[in-house]
């Protein structure tokens, strides 16, 4: 076996190196034969994706997160790029196989492995990179922004990219939340994976002073792990210093206030077919204005002035169906106030879209927004013949969901408000355009109801968690059958409903325009970040190439 490398859990640790002055792991280790492995990497690996999950919505642990990327970067440290490969690939599937496992349970456990495997490939390369920079100085820095590359790998490409799982968005409390509103989710992100990677590098030089022949020896490295778990802790207390200047959790500082109603109507069932009903699900959303309109009436609430309905809350088209619009009609006329459906509308052409429509009680349907990210395999099937050889499912998408070109911006009866449906909130660019656009605040327009009593609806709450803090706006989102919730520019949950019950929040809140240095910075950090990562990767792809070189000259 080439000297350098080694079988899991050996190696070999030249006496110079034990007794005359350990390297520092934050220094990187020389290229040959002087890190001693440490032992069972496979199961390492296993326990920080287990980690990774115990931090997500759910478990709700979120300073376990770290542990994933030291894990990881303990694992691989010394190794070669193919070990790295199955290493990561092994936390990855530790990770995303529970995690994503709401995407399978009404549609069978091969479309949630499949995207499950597919997810945990990234992580796979992730691992063969850290590998490969683990020798360069400074490794735990390169490490944590090649974490950001590989987000940004998984969160663009192939179908418009799936980013869910992020490290960042496992952070809806403690001291890394407040980074969100100075570099965005990928800020966030980084700052996990540096604590984590930082807390390998303190492990790998504490555990050279362990093996240490002499105290000469075990001086030097038991400084080296001080100063590495010193930079560990670091982290998150400028993550705590960060919260200062930001807004507090009130919901009507920070701009002229208006009064917001969220309508969760509920659906007749769970799962695939929970709009076999569609009139039924109309009705729920009606019903709930229509109570909500005797309690204004009574003094009970305060009047509106603009309510909100969820995703897929009439998928009987209004503008064809005059049942359908004449009883959005009604629930507009008795609330006095404008209501945002969530609609299935027909066209364009072969199409159907997923459509926001501002419905006013005096002028009726108005302004618009169409879904800009339809969900692969969801909303539109490519290649249905291919992917139908996998799984007969892909049929229950009849119709193919056109992709909108506008950014959703929508103004409510004087309300500016940034309109998302659904997954949309995951992807960074999305939200950035909405609060770009003017927004005040932002709506998510969602239906959960086909992942059942499952974490996927606490999943894509802390994402919204999330883009309060990063945009510094109220965030409020609106289920079909939950959960729905209120959030304040700090994060906090200010209102949140059960699911599959029916719920009506009345909330006054204030339309900001504020603007935080995340947004000014845009996607700057995450590129920025990225090529950090890349860039290191490059110079051991050089350093390699040039050995080959002047080994064969």
């Amino acid at each position: 076996m080439p000297a350098g490398e080694s079988g899991p859990g050996t190696g070999t640790l030249p006496r110079s190196t034990a007794a005359g002055g350990a390297t520092s792991s934050l220094r990187g280790s020389p290229r040959r034969g002087v890190t001693r492995r440490l032992p069972w990497p496979t199961p390492l690996a296993v326990v920080g994706g287990l980690a990774l999950v115990l931090a997500f919505p759910g478990h709700d642990l979120p300073a376990m997160a770290v542990l994933g990327p030291a894990a990881l970067s303990l694992a691989v440290h010394g190794r070669r790029p193919r070990s790295g490969l199955w290493l990561g690939l092994v936390l990855g599937l530790a990770f995303f196989v529970p995690l994503l496992s709401w995407t399978g349970v009404y549609v069978g456990p091969f479309p949630w492995l499949a995207l499950a495997v597919f997810e945990a490939l990234h992580i796979a390369l992730l691992g063969a990179a850290l590998a490969a920079t683990s020798r360069l100085p400074l490794w735990p820095l390169w490490g944590a922004a090649l974490w950001v590359a590989d987000e940004v790998l998984r969160g663009r490409f192939v179908l418009g990219g799936f980013p869910w799982g992020r490290l960042g968005f496992s952070q809806t409390e403690g001291p890394f939340l407040s980074l969100a509103a100075y570099g965005g989710v990928p800020l966030v992100s980084f700052a996990v994976a540096l604590t984590g990677t930082l807390l390998a590098a303190a492990v790998l030089t504490a555990s050279r002073a362990w093996r240490g022949r002499s105290a000469d020896g075990r001086g030097p490295a038991l400084r080296g792990a001080a100063v590495a778990v010193a930079a560990a802790l670091a982290v998150p207390l400028a993550g705590a210093a960060a919260w200062l200047p930001l807004p507090g959790s009130s919901l009507t500082d920070g701009g002229p206030t208006s009064t917001v109603a969220v309508i969760q109507g509920d659906v007749p069932r769970a799962g695939l077919d929970f709009n076999a009903q569609r009139r039924a699900v109309l009705d729920n959303h009606v019903e709930q204005t229509l109570q909500l309109a005797a309690d204004v009436a009574a003094g009970r609430q305060a009047r509106p002035d603009v309510v909100l309905w969820p995703e897929n809350s009439s998928d009987i088209d209004p503008y064809t169906n005059a049942d359908a619009a004449r009883r959005i009609q009604q629930a507009a006329e008795a609330i006095g106030a404008p209501v945002l459906v969530g609609a299935v509308v027909e066209g364009p052409g072969r199409f159907v879209s997923n459509t926001a429509i501002v419905w006013d009680p005096e002028t009726g349907p108005g302004d618009t927004y169409v879904k800009r990210h339809p969900v692969p395999l969801a909303e539109y099937v490519p290649a249905r013949s291919f992917f139908r050889f996998f799984s007969e499912k892909v049929d229950l998408v009849r119709r193919d969901f056109a992709k909108g070109s506008e950014v959703g911006v929508l103004d409510v009866g004087g309300v500016r408000l940034g309109d998302l449906i659904c997954f949309e909130v995951v992807y960074d660019g999305l939200v950035r355009d909405v609060v770009d656009g003017g927004a005040g605040m932002i709506v998510v327009q969602t239906n959960n109801a086909t992942f059942g009593y499952t974490d996927e609806s606490a999943q894509q709450l802390a994402m919204s968690r999330l883009r309060a803090v990063e945009f510094g706006r109220t965030v409020a989102v609106v289920a079909t059958s939950g959960i729905s919730a209120i959030v304040a520019p700090d994060g906090s949950v200010v209102r949140q409903s059960g699911l599959f019950t029916p719920d009506v929040f009345v909330e006054a809140v204030a339309q900001r325009d504020d603007v935080t240095v995340a947004q000014r910075l845009g996607a700057a950090p995450e590129w920025v970040l990225a090529a950090l990562g890349l860039g290191a990767l490059l110079v051991v792809v050089r350093s390699g190439l040039a050995r080959r070189r002047r080994t064969t000259a």
